[in-house]
């Protein structure tokens, strides 16, 4: 680096040369990254493979899990002592400060009980309010109306983009503890590059509802079955109007908790409502997987095969057949990874019928009795109010 303008010691053309990372820099983050990595593996903790924020410690029947998000970190485990024992010495390596019980993480407002726990976002979703000036306007009970069809080339353009990209943005992250707009957060993220007057309208639709709903978050049973998985996958065939891509949606539990969900739009334009919902497997099938990964490294063990809920039979038909013939040989080989899982035992599809797919809510606009119904299936809990 450049020396600064006040020190006078440097010779003409003398650079400084950098022992340590300093706040602020590009490569910072990494530095410390690479710091706080090194040290906590000298206490003993093992880094997983398949989430590097993720650190565990198994020591004669004492299991500490640690997780990290840049300086934020979250100790658990079942030896009290252990747990001082590492804050310690973290304490002496990096002088941390200690907010004993969790109860707020990332924007993430965590209540505990002997029943369970459950996770809000009121705060940040009142701030968001506030925000953009609805913490006044009218209730709603969806997310979307039902039928609601933008476009991305109708309508007035937005004078201030920027501020619908950011509405968009937060939306995201409202997502990790409302699985109940991921539709309509993923419908709305696809007009970003040029924002429109209804699409903004849209966006405030979601505001409404959240306003509604806001202290909704989600609940997390102590009595849950942690060795029982159970998912939940549909597609909407060729519903994107202007792409005719069919969009795929998921939601994992274990037990009777939601672990993961998801919508997105399949990269290709599925042939056949049965190849939609094929592809769609797929994809659930490669968060299964990562899942069953973590949780080996908890130290959990998961009963098998998994049971994959699907309301199409021809798509079962397709994992359970090994003959290619018209409708399977055009498809990627990741889609037979559904296959190959089915004859190892890891899963095993259920055909389920179409009014009792919880996916559903993921892949399009329901009314408002179809909404209500799927999303008290979510186990989405209300918190008290507030005393003040």
């Amino acid at each position: 680096m450049h020396p600064p303008a006040s020190y006078s010691k440097a010779s003409p053309r003398q650079v400084c040369l950098l022992k340590r990372s300093l706040y602020g820099l590009k490569q910072a983050s990494r530095q410390w990254n690479l710091e706080f990595t090194s040290f906590i593996q000298s206490l003993g903790f093992v880094r997983s493979v398949h989430d590097n924020c993720l650190f565990t410690q198994d020591d004669n029947g004492t299991f500490i899990i640690l997780l990290i998000y840049l300086d934020d970190v979250i100790i658990s485990g079942n030896s009290v002592p252990t747990i001082d024992q590492i804050k310690s010495a973290l304490h002496c390596k990096f002088t941390i400060k200690d907010l004993g019980h969790l109860k707020y993480f990332l924007g993430l407002e965590i209540a505990r009980s002997a029943s369970g726990t459950l996770i809000s976002q009121r705060k940040f979703i009142s701030d968001v309010l506030g925000d953009t000036g609805m913490l006044h306007a009218k209730n709603t009970s969806i997310p979307l109306p039902k039928g609601l069809n933008l476009n991305p080339s109708t309508g007035d353009l937005l004078s201030e983009p920027d501020k619908y990209r950011r509405l968009i943005g937060r939306l995201l992250y409202i997502n990790i503890t409302r699985p109940d707009i991921s539709f309509a957060v993923h419908y709305l993220s696809q007009f970003i590059s040029n924002p429109r007057k209804s699409h903004w309208d849209a966006a405030c639709h979601v505001l409404r509802y959240l306003k509604t709903y806001l202290a909704k978050g989600l609940y997390f049973s102590a009595t849950s079955n942690l060795s029982n998985i159970s998912a939940y996958c549909d597609a909407d065939w060729a519903t994107c109007s202007f792409s005719r891509q069919s969009v795929t949606g998921f939601c994992v539990f274990l037990g009777g908790s939601l672990i993961s969900w998801k919508t997105k739009k399949q990269k290709i334009v599925s042939k056949s409502f049965a190849e939609a919902e094929y592809r769609s497997m797929g994809v659930v099938m490669c968060e299964l997987l990562w899942i069953s990964y973590i949780l080996k490294d908890l130290r959990v063990n998961v009963q098998f095969p998994v049971s994959l809920q699907c309301d199409n039979q021809a798509a079962i038909h397709i994992a359970n057949n090994l003959v290619i013939h018209e409708r399977t040989k055009h498809l990627d080989i990741d889609c037979h990874l559904v296959r190959e899982q089915l004859q190892k035992g890891f899963v095993a599809p259920v055909y389920m019928s179409s009014s009792s797919q919880l996916a559903d809510v993921f892949t399009k606009p329901l009314t408002t009795p179809q909404h209500q119904f799927f999303i008290s299936k979510l186990h989405l809990v209300a918190l008290p109010p507030d005393p003040t």
